[in-house]
């Protein structure tokens, strides 16, 4: 589902990802721990395609992604791709439900089916009461639950996530845990998840660590 080989990635002139090389099957929970500032973040965004490395390969379902131009790439992410933000990136002016179905809408898929997916997540991440509430009036792990929601509606085949349950409790990051677990039995779904909780990584078919922009299994 995703190959990536020799992935490199700079900020100036120093090397952010040195030489990464990652490969994810259709159904498989791969973690990315360690240190904060190691590159887990830059990862997840060069590999879900929101940034560009400066070398390097990386196809997704056989797709060599890099090739495209940004229209194409654009209408590719948000058929396939997921991605969860660490500090949410909802719209401030739409409600929680919006936020949740713009992806939907932006793919040009139908309204309603939109709005019954994303009600269907909300009731699975409990925050279907909080559907018609503004972002600025959600607490944190209700704002993370909601980006969560806003990743999974249109079904990607592959969801990245930049510590998902960072600002969770215990028992919200458990049903979050579960929820991918489910998705991926269900569905198939891949998820590459840098995180720092350990109960996640537990779940993970891979798990790896980032050192100096290096990945060690």
């Amino acid at each position: 589902m995703l190959v990536a080989k020799g992935i490199y990635k700079y900020h100036g002139y120093f090397p952010v990802l040195r030489g990464v090389d990652l490969q994810v099957a259709p159904g498989e929970i791969v973690a990315v721990m360690g240190a904060s500032g190691a590159g887990k973040s830059t990862l997840l965004h060069v590999l879900a395609t929101l940034d560009r490395p400066q070398s390097g390969t990386l196809h997704l379902y056989g797709q060599d992604v890099l090739a495209l131009d940004a229209h194409q790439l654009a209408k590719f992410r948000n058929r396939y791709i997921g991605f969860v933000f660490q500090f949410h990136n909802l719209l401030p002016e739409f409600t929680l439900l919006e936020n949740v179905c713009l992806p939907g809408y932006i793919g040009g898929y139908d309204k309603a089916d939109v709005e019954v997916r994303a009600h269907t997540l909300l009731v699975l991440l409990d925050i279907a009461h909080r559907a018609h509430h503004k972002p600025g009036s959600l607490s944190g792990g209700e704002q993370q639950r909601a980006a969560v929601a806003r990743a999974l509606i249109n079904r990607p085949h592959i969801v990245f996530a930049d510590e998902p349950s960072g600002s969770l409790d215990s028992k919200n990051a458990t049903t979050l845990h579960n929820l991918f677990c489910k998705l991926r039995a269900e569905l198939n779904q891949a998820f590459l998840i840098a995180t720092h909780n350990p109960s996640l990584a537990g779940l993970a078919d891979q798990k790896l660590l980032m050192q100096d922009g290096s990945l060690v299994a």
